[in-house]
């Protein structure tokens, strides 16, 4: 008998929808305390999923979910930064 893979899913903290985790970005926080994507998805540290759309980077923003999942406060700086990097992949 040959056995299926199970696929990885998790919750996007935007639209509260399961998906493939390859069909989503990770944003990280390091032991080092800062706030990262993490394409490859292997990184030490706490991560939250995200969709590959600025919709779901905007939900997650507006209903502080992003901050629930990381267990951290997070200035509107990050914020901006982390908007300007999810809309140059969402580009590609």
């Amino acid at each position: 008998m040959a056995q299926t893979k199970k696929v990885p899913m998790r919750k996007c903290i935007g639209c509260q929808e399961m998906k493939n985790k390859k069909e989503m970005i990770r944003i990280l926080h390091t032991p080092q305390d800062e706030l990262v994507i993490d394409t490859t998805g292997r990184k030490n540290g706490r991560g939250a999923y995200l969709c590959f759309s600025a919709d779901c980077f905007e939900k997650a923003v507006k209903s502080r979910g992003l901050e629930r999942s990381l267990k951290r406060s997070i200035s509107p700086e990050i914020y901006e930064s982390l908007k300007k990097e999810i809309e140059q992949i969402d580009q590609k």
